[in-house]
């Protein structure tokens, strides 16, 4: 298991690799792990850890960016999971679209920013696909 150090980008502190019941209580996935900030619940920031290799999913997040990272995450997935592309296909279209490579195409590493951008791009997608009915 590779080790990272990550600084919390809200107050500064360190964030910890921690069992996701440390956030999540009961409703934890069994086995689940999330890089929480060192002052939570004082700060609020954290971010899943992958399964596997342990290593942050993106970038600590505070409930405001939580949210729009989940907002932004549901309108993209419909790109794929409608079946208008491949879920590979829906990536490539994100990083044309944003001149992204495929570390930076990553929605838990986007900012709010980002994320109101890529809503809006699909949701573009979709308003041309009722005009073309």
């Amino acid at each position: 298991m590779k080790k990272t150090t990550i600084r919390c980008p809200y107050c500064g502190a360190r964030a910890t690799l921690r069992p996701s019941s440390v956030v999540y209580g009961e409703r934890a996935k069994p086995g689940g792990y999330l890089y929480i900030c060192d002052r939570y619940p004082k700060c609020d920031a954290y971010v899943g850890a992958h399964q596997r290799t342990k290593l942050p999913m993106g970038t600590l997040a505070n409930g405001d960016l939580r949210h729009k990272r989940i907002e932004a995450h549901k309108t993209f997935d419909q790109m794929w999971k409608s079946g208008l592309m491949t879920k590979w296909q829906a990536y490539r279209w994100m990083q044309g679209k944003f001149a992204l490579n495929e570390d930076q195409a990553h929605i838990a590493k986007f900012s709010e920013y980002m994320c109101d951008q890529l809503i809006a791009a699909c949701n573009q997608v979709y308003e041309n696909l009722d005009m073309a009915a």
